[in-house]
């Protein structure tokens, strides 16, 4: 059984984390997160640090506390460091196109998918292949990249598409020639 909801979370400086009623909010440098948590935990900071724990021990609390725990860190982390995302387009004529809050993708369709960055998210190029996507909601900046990614995923005879930076694709491979 995992022991994720056991472990205790160190806030970095710079860092305000602030607890009423059920609901836990962190402030930071990037920005500023808030959670509401389940009525079977108990959420405290002591000594510069965040503690999870159950009021029952349930199946269900169990659960939550480790779920808990993780959103927790993830939301310390995020807005003291924030967290990025790399995507690449591979293949003849796929590229990205980055101007303003827009980014236009070229996919090999017939047309361009054009994409608005939501709220919150900083997109760059740093090459028309390479995308890099940053923000300090490690939910929306993944959602947001896998929304990119789904535009056309990368295929597993010659491995184009759109796909994470130093993600490993499957090859298959072709039909064979007959004799």
């Amino acid at each position: 059984m995992s022991r994720i909801g056991n472990r205790r979370l160190t806030i970095p400086e710079k860092v305000e984390v602030n607890i009423t009623d059920n609901v836990i909010t962190v402030k930071g440098p990037k920005g500023e997160l808030s959670l509401t948590f389940s009525n079977l935990l108990k959420v405290t900071v002591e000594d510069n640090e965040v503690v999870v724990s159950k009021i029952k021990d349930t199946k269900e609390a169990n659960i939550m506390s480790g779920t808990t725990n993780s959103n927790i860190n993830n939301m310390i982390k995020g807005v003291s460091e924030g967290f990025t995302k790399e995507l690449e387009a591979v293949g003849v004529g796929y590229r990205f196109a980055v101007s303003g809050n827009k980014i236009t993708v070229s996919a090999g369709f017939s047309h361009n998918v054009d994409v608005q960055v939501p709220s919150g998210i900083t997109v760059t190029s740093p090459s028309n292949t390479e995308l890099t996507i940053s923000g300090f909601d490690k939910q929306k900046v993944s959602e947001f990249a896998a929304n990119i990614r789904k535009i056309r995923k990368p295929e597993p005879y010659k491995g184009k598409g759109i796909r994470y930076k130093e993600e490993h694709i499957r090859r298959k491979e072709g039909k064979k020639a007959a004799k």
